[in-house]
Formats: C-alpha cells, structure tokens, sequence
C-alpha cells in the first residue's frame, strides 16, 4: 500500500487565498478546519522578523497578510486558509509589543499595546499579560495576548514602562488593566 506524500502549497496559494480572506474582512481563521497540509519553511524570528526559506520577507505588507491568517494550536503555530493548514516555526512570541500606551489610574487604567504590524490590543482579561521568568539568567521576558491566544513579546522599553505603572497588591506586584489585575512577581523580590 503506498503512502500519498503531503506537499505544502506554496507561498503564492497562501498568500492568495489569505488576500481574497482579507478582502472580506478580518479572516475567520477560529473557523476554518482545512486538513494539515504540511509544514512550511516558514519562520518568525524572536524579533518578529518573518523568514521564507531563510530568507527575510521584506515587505510589511505581505507580513502582515500572513499574520492574518496565523493560528495556534497548543505549542505549534498554523497559517491556515479554509482549504491549507500550514504549520510554521515561532522562535519565541509571533508579535513584538513595541509600545504601550496607559489611560486611567489604579482598577481603571487600561494599558494598548502597539505590535510590531500595528495591531492595538488592550490588556484584560481576554488578552491577559504575564510575565515569565528565564531560569537561567533571571531575565523577565514579558507578554501579552494579542488575540485568539497568539501572544507578542513586549520589549524593553514597554516594559520598564509598565514597570514604572505597577503596583502592590496583595503580596504581588503587578499592573490593573481592563478591570484585571496581573501580577508581575511577588512584592519580597522587589527588594
């Protein structure tokens, strides 16, 4: 019995599809069900630099149209079409926060978050921030939801930011934002 071999559709069918998604809206990629139609070698870098086959894709415009149609599932990253599902390497977070906005004061204060392709979120409870925190070199490496569970990397300046705008609270020191409370780390290892 012989065994069909999956080949991956080419960037051109992904991007074409994902633009004729696009023209209707923001695609509905929590509906789509395509089978798995193979990886794709495809990456985002840790600074949210997108690579095919190694090489950069230079055009934020096309970048963009693919972060359209990204999904995760568990650990693994998807660019998925109703007919293609992709699956793509994420080095770190798919997103770079690359700036943060604060309005309001204490259990009121919203904080927008501004990616690297110029989506703006809100932090809240369905776009939660946390905090984890290397093991080895005990550096904070920061995030926040996006959306549908696809996380950005909130950089440095962003947050020694949210740093300054934090707060005690119960043994944590954390951020309001949308009526939520997140705890960064606990208040003794502010010290």
């Amino acid at each position: 019995m012989s065994k069909e071999m999956v080949t991956p559709p080419s960037i051109s069918s992904l991007a074409e599809a994902a633009e004729r998604a696009r023209a209707r809206g923001t695609p509905p990629v929590h509906l789509w069900t395509p089978d798995f139609t193979g990886d794709i070698d495809m990456r985002i870098a840790r600074d949210g630099s997108w690579f095919y086959q190694g090489t950069p894709i230079g055009r934020p415009e096309m970048v963009a149209l693919f972060a359209s149609i990204l999904r995760r599932e568990g650990d693994r990253h998807f660019l998925v079409t109703p007919v293609e599902k992709v699956g793509i390497k994420v080095e770190d977070a798919p997103f770079l926060a690359v700036d943060v906005e604060a309005s309001g004061e204490g259990r009121e204060q919203e904080l927008t978050f501004t990616t690297n392709l110029g989506e703006r979120t809100t932090a809240g409870p369905d776009h939660p921030i946390r905090v984890e925190i290397d093991p080895k070199s005990d550096e904070p490496a920061p995030y926040v939801t996006v959306r549908d569970g696809l996380e950005a990397r909130i950089d440095r300046k962003s947050f020694y930011r949210l740093v300054e705008w934090g707060e005690e609270r119960d043994g944590w020191f954390g951020l309001w934002s949308g009526g939520a409370f997140f705890p960064i780390t606990a208040s003794e290892d502010m010290a």
